[in-house]
């Protein structure tokens, strides 16, 4: 059965070296989930712009609905400057003050939490007040049977101890790499030892379902409270890494609601951001338009 999926907080467009694509978090969540077969939708905000009218036909040619993105008179649509070195990792200038910093509670974002059966959020697009209520208030009204997942994404300075610790109370999954792990295990007050033993400390401080730490092309850690997983990860020519990470989420969310084991979330995750991270820019098409036959030069 489709299941309704939202990717909800910023959506801005990566400027790479020479193009720019639609980006963020939510909208690449999003793109994936629809591939996979749910109904991915994006909660987010863009600028009465140029841009924010381009965001709109990307989303649009994307397949993805824009019926949940607001319309902001005052702040711009969001934009990052991406350099992306020579192993093909991206580092990001964020700009400020952007229309998904304002998102806005509405009753219609209040009925579609309702009805979500899961939703994705994030530590960045909460850097305002104005969208980290908003986001509170949006995962807070959804069904107690839904799943709620922070995908960690700790870009300087726009996260705390505070913004993380009660991020992880809302979630019940939680992503975040190999970097970031023992600096979310410092601001939630414990020593970092190992990926195994930290994880399995989240799972136990924020009662989680499940702990993920991605380790870029080596694969993933999988921890609930009763087993783990780890996934080596599979060998493809990088173009670049932009959005990987977000399909490797969006593949993983997918799976947890169907009900399967550690190893197939892990394994089929891994897979799918390794395709993307394999084309350039975070929403490639599939090969005939169906992800299988993408994925078949990967498994």
């Amino acid at each position: 059965m489709k299941k309704t999926v939202v990717g909800l907080g910023e959506i801005l467009w990566d400027m790479l070296p020479g193009d720019m694509h639609l980006g963020g978090a939510p909208a690449n969540f999003a793109y994936i989930t629809r591939l996979l077969g749910d109904e991915g939708i994006v909660a987010s905000r863009i600028g009465s712009d140029p841009l924010g009218d381009a965001a709109k036909a990307r989303m649009e040619a994307l397949g993805l609905s824009t019926s949940f993105l607001q319309k902001d008179a005052v702040h711009p649509t969001g934009v990052v400057d991406v350099e992306v070195d020579a192993a093909g990792n991206p580092r990001f200038n964020i700009a400020a003050s952007s229309a998904w910093d304002y998102l806005e509670w509405t009753e219609e974002w209040k009925r579609l939490a309702e009805k979500s059966d899961a939703v994705c959020f994030g530590s960045l697009a909460q850097r305002s007040p104005q969208s980290r209520d908003t986001i509170y208030r949006f995962v807070g009204a959804m069904r107690p049977e839904a799943v709620r997942v922070c995908d960690l994404n700790l870009r300087p300075p726009f996260y705390s101890a505070e913004i993380l610790n009660e991020s992880m109370k809302l979630a019940d999954i939680v992503k975040m790499n190999d970097d970031e792990l023992p600096e979310v295990m410092s601001l939630a007050g414990f020593p970092h030892q190992d990926e195994k033993s930290s994880a399995l400390r989240l799972v136990e401080l924020f009662d989680l379902r499940l702990a993920c730490v991605t380790r870029g092309c080596k694969g993933s850690l999988l921890m609930s409270r009763n087993d783990y997983n780890e996934q080596p990860g599979f060998l493809v020519k990088v173009a670049d890494t932009v959005g990987a990470g977000d399909a490797f989420t969006a593949t993983l969310v997918h799976e947890f609601m169907r009900g399967d084991s550690l190893a197939i979330m892990n394994e089929k995750a891994n897979a799918v951001g390794a395709w993307v991270a394999s084309q350039v820019g975070a929403t490639p098409a599939p090969k005939d338009g169906i992800l299988e036959r993408s994925l078949a030069g990967i498994f």
